[in-house]
């Protein structure tokens, strides 16, 4: 039987010697590091002391210098924690600290050696003033909107040269043909529960808008209440609908997907909401919403990638359509909050980014009756430096892993998060060397990350843009220039070529 111990009053030793017997004391005799430590302190308790307590190294190397001498991926430093290298001085871990410890551990190293590392880089912060250079472009901004939307959430295009834009208050806009928000807002657009994370969130134009004139709107749907106590009593959950727009006015509204009330939640978390149009189908997410295991329950929506017929019925070829008691729309499940939803042009194929928790934000090959994971597998730790643990089935709690069979790893992942939010593959003209390139937008790291794709992998990645606002959304116009979301500030900003 393992036996938990928190050793650390006793690993904490400044003598090497005296810290290499008791460490091999440990593994043999079967003691574990307690689990309930954070990994800042299970790194001071027993890494500060050979590798620095800034990592600037000591004894041991430093471990934000960028230099790695058994390997610098995720796995070769997973690696050398746990098996050591006893020659050069460095115990092996792996019967001390969990799995789960040693790759908070990695998690907690990569943070602070990205933070070493992009101290005083140089990265492209574009300004309408100047030109911005990246591997293979160049490229100006233009300031479309500065002032006047509150919390932008997504865009679409209209074949007349108008942009539509969500507001996560509920509000939809028109863009102007000339680049200007309108100031009459769409009226009767339906009741929006801004909650948390939630609100009025993505909008997309049916592909043969010009013909149906439908458009479509993702957003929190569900009920705000005063309880006996005077609070707000909220339950609610990601709904679609599709209508049309008459002289600012929206009308002919249809559900598209509208969950049983049962599954709605108080929880202000992980909406997800991107929808994708492919041959007569659409593609939409509906967020975890804090649910943690319920998401890998095919009798509820929450945490999955649902298809349907673009007028909301269900197709016969689902995967799940004759599995018993199965919400028949589910595509893909297993996700925790995607905020990225993209198909590849050049072959049809589907991707989406999702945001992990400390770490492990992921890009994702979504493939039919897949499983992605969540809470099972997760290439991230807690918020508060913890290994990730989910209540199973049984109420019982269990230790998240890092990988499992059955269930698909990520293509990509980020370590540290960025906060992954906007997807678009690149299918303008403006920039032919970015031609089906990957964007990725991010929250947390103010970025764009370009990836080129192929073969399902990514071969190449850069920043192109960075520190101008939290990117809530990134997508290629008709005109082939870049349009981008910004929040904090709240404007929409377009990427158009240098010359």
């Amino acid at each position: 039987m393992t036996k938990f111990f928190d050793c650390s009053s006793v690993l904490n030793l400044n003598n090497t010697y005296m810290r290499t017997l008791l460490i091999l004391f440990f593994s043999f005799t079967g003691f574990v590091y307690s689990q309930k430590v954070k990994v800042d302190e299970l790194y001071s308790q027993n890494c500060a002391s050979c590798h620095g307590g800034k990592f600037e190294g000591g004894v041991g190397g430093s471990l934000v210098d960028g230099e790695w001498k058994h390997g610098s991926s995720d796995a070769d430093i997973y690696q050398s924690i746990a098996k050591g290298n006893l020659q050069f001085g460095m115990n092996p871990w792996e019967n001390i600290l969990s799995k789960e410890q040693i790759r908070a551990l990695v998690i907690f190293i990569r943070e602070n050696e990205k933070e070493s590392l992009t101290k005083g880089m140089n990265f492209p912060s574009p300004s309408p003033e100047k030109v911005t250079k990246t591997e293979l472009e160049s490229y100006r901004i233009e300031i479309l909107v500065n002032d006047g939307l509150k919390n932008p959430w997504a865009i679409a295009f209209l074949p007349d040269g108008r942009k539509l834009i969500t507001e996560k208050s509920g509000q939809l806009r028109f863009i102007t043909r000339e680049g200007k928000l309108d100031p009459v807002v769409i009226a009767g657009t339906p009741p929006v529960v801004e909650h948390g994370q939630g609100g009025l969130m993505e909008v997309a134009v049916h592909p043969e808008y010009a013909e149906n004139g439908w458009v479509y709107l993702g957003f929190s749907d569900g009920t705000r209440e005063k309880n006996a106590k005077g609070k707000d009593d909220v339950h609610c959950i990601t709904a679609f609908v599709r209508g049309k727009i008459k002289d600012h006015q929206w009308t002919e509204q249809e559900w598209i997907f509208r969950a049983d009330p049962k599954f709605r939640s108080g929880s202000g978390a992980h909406f997800g909401t991107r929808m994708v149009f492919d041959k007569g189908y659409i593609y939409f997410v509906v967020g975890e919403r804090g649910g943690l295991i319920e998401v890998q329950d095919l009798t509820r929506p929450n945490g999955k990638i649902h298809r349907l017929h673009d007028d909301g019925k269900t197709p016969v070829d689902n995967p799940f359509v004759k599995t018993k008691d199965a919400i028949p729309s589910i595509w893909t499940y297993g996700h925790r909050n995607p905020q990225g939803l993209a198909m590849d042009p050049r072959d049809g194929l589907l991707y989406n980014t999702e945001h992990g928790p400390r770490g492990g934000d992921e890009l994702n090959w979504v493939r039919p009756g897949k499983n992605y994971g969540w809470p099972i597998v997760t290439l991230g730790i807690n918020y508060n430096g913890m290994p990730m643990s989910y209540p199973n089935k049984n109420g019982e709690v269990t230790n998240t892993l890092t990988e499992k069979e059955g269930i698909e790893q990520p293509i990509k992942f980020w370590v540290p998060s960025i906060a992954v939010c906007g997807l678009d593959f690149y299918t303008g003209d403006k920039f032919p060397k970015w031609k089906n390139d990957l964007l990725v937008g991010a929250l947390k790291s103010q970025e764009i990350h370009r990836l080129r794709i192929e073969n399902h992998q990514v071969v190449a990645q850069e920043i192109i843009l960075k520190n101008i606002g939290r990117v809530r959304d990134v997508a290629t116009g008709p005109d082939g220039f870049i349009y981008v979301i910004l929040n904090s500030p709240d404007r929409l900003i377009r990427l158009i070529p240098a010359e």
